[in-house]
């Protein structure tokens, strides 16, 4: 089996810039996170391949060259291939022709399953995976929390969806793309010590536009129709934390909190 995990590596959200001139992120000499939802996406072909050994699994991810190191993280992890689709013609492309591009590559490979996260913290449209369905002609579900192991295969996929007041289970024909969300509880594994300096360069393939020959007004800025009315930058609210000992004094405080939450 080949699973396809479409990952996005997003600046860390404590430290970032944007271009308020071209509405963009700049992805340049940031420090970049692997997307949260992208991880479970990983963690659950890992879980498959560790099953099943000959699982192949391929890496592939959109960005600026600056995320190589990351994607050598992923591969000490067991994964087999990490494809970088790489060229300044693509910088400020929208969601749109973000999947267009994405779309080109997937089309002239072979896989039975396309994993991805649903959201995405920088942005948090959740357009690239539906849309990728589109353009492959697959089908595509999105808030994935659980895929039921012993019914995942090359043919059918049995996955639990969180449809916002009830969990869902579908039964999705393959090849799909399943969009996993961070609530799923698949958690990436620590590369092993004697991994931590394996050389996994040679698993890196670098893509460019001399393989996918867009034309210049079709990807980036010029080709991207949509149309930003703002931006804001995102203020986190600081939690209130009250520790208390375990004494007639703290038990006082946890009966009046709850009271005053209307719970006693």
């Amino acid at each position: 089996m080949k699973i396809i995990c479409l990952v996005k590596f997003i600046p860390d959200v404590e430290n970032f810039v944007y271009d308020y001139e071209k509405n963009v992120l700049v992805r340049e000499n940031v420090r970049m996170i692997l997307n949260p939802d992208d991880a479970c996406a990983v963690a659950y072909a890992l879980k498959v391949k560790d099953k099943y050994p000959e699982t192949f699994i391929q890496i592939i991810t959109m960005a600026p060259q600056g995320v190589i190191p990351h994607l050598e993280d992923l591969l000490r992890l067991n994964v087999d291939k990490a494809t970088l689709i790489s060229d300044k013609m693509y910088i400020g492309s929208d969601s749109y022709i973000t999947s267009k591009i994405l779309g080109r590559y997937l089309g002239g490979i072979d896989f039975d399953c396309i994993l991805t996260g649903t959201h995405a913290l920088d942005g948090d449209t959740s357009h690239v995976p539906s849309q990728i369905g589109e353009l492959l002609n697959i089908c595509q579900v999105s808030n994935v929390v659980k895929i039921e192991d012993e019914a995942f295969g090359c043919e059918n996929a049995v996955v639990e969806v969180d449809a916002d007041k009830v969990f869902a289970k579908y039964r999705i024909s393959m090849p799909a793309v399943l969009s996993l969300q961070k609530e799923s509880k698949y958690k990436l594994p620590y590369i092993k010590y004697k991994d931590l300096e394996l050389y996994v360069r040679d698993k890196i393939e670098i893509v460019d536009n001399a393989l996918l020959r867009f034309e210049a007004n079709e990807v980036g800025i010029e080709g991207s129709l949509t149309q930003v009315s703002s931006t804001f930058i995102r203020k986190m609210d600081k939690k209130h934390k009250l520790v208390i000992k375990n004494d007639e004094d703290g038990i006082n405080k946890v009966f009046s909190f709850l009271k005053s939450k209307g719970f006693v």
